[in-house]
């Protein structure tokens, strides 16, 4: 069986268990509706402040930090939830390429669900300040893709060094802040609503990362799948 029918098997495998239990989406869903209510009920019982709508930069900010910690509580247990039974079967019936590639297209998938959701929720709760709605969702797949290939390579890392939280921590704070930098950058452009020419380049610069990190992946996975 090839590559392209390994992974397809294997993203099937994965949509299906997550749509049995739905553990990580109702528990990211949960998380991301409760943060934003609780900044909602802060922003409005702190005096002089005027909220979200007189501070998009805060807006924008504040939006990304949730997005960042409800990536790494969704994807940090992508390769930790898998028993070692399960890894020496899927060993002995696909690809490492394969495994990796799968658990970074569903966590794609899964991030960019909740990604909208969040943005839905934030725009309940808060004042929308969004001159360029189009190109802000954009901005907001772009992250999820990227938060996704960065954390499921990093998770799978961790996964073969004892499950060491801390160890994940540092490996992707060095390659993660680029990425927070880059998309504030190009979400607070959407929200001025400024020419969308100027922000190619850092739509370039995102895909770039995140084909750096996934050919990363497909090169080292392999290496970490034999022990």
């Amino acid at each position: 069986m090839g590559l392209f029918n390994q992974t397809w098997y294997l993203l099937k495998k994965e949509i299906l268990l997550e749509w049995r239990s739905k553990y990580a989406f109702n528990g990211v869903l949960l998380y991301v509706v409760s943060t934003v209510f609780v900044c909602y009920i802060s922003f409005n019982l702190t005096p002089g402040f005027t909220g979200s709508s007189g501070y998009p930069i805060v807006w924008n900010v504040l939006f990304w930090i949730i997005m960042l910690f409800a990536s790494v509580n969704a994807i940090a247990k992508s390769f930790l939830q898998e028993s070692r039974g399960r890894l020496l079967y899927y060993y002995s019936i696909a690809s490492p390429q394969a495994i990796i590639l799968s658990k970074t297209i569903y966590n794609a998938l899964l991030m960019s669900l909740l990604s909208l959701l969040a943005l839905l929720v934030y725009m309940v709760f808060f004042t929308n300040t969004i001159g360029d709605p189009l190109f802000y969702f954009i901005a907001v797949l772009l992250g999820s893709i990227s938060f996704s290939t960065i954390f499921t390579m990093i998770s799978a890392i961790a996964s073969k060094a004892g499950n060491n939280g801390t160890l994940m921590a540092i490996l992707s704070f060095p390659v993660v802040i680029p990425v927070i930098l880059v998309l504030i950058r190009l979400s607070k452009n959407a929200m001025d609503g400024l020419e969308r020419g100027a922000d190619y380049g850092n739509i370039g610069v995102l895909c770039a990362i995140n084909v750096i990190v996934i050919a990363t992946s497909l090169l080292l996975f392999p290496y970490l799948w034999r022990d």
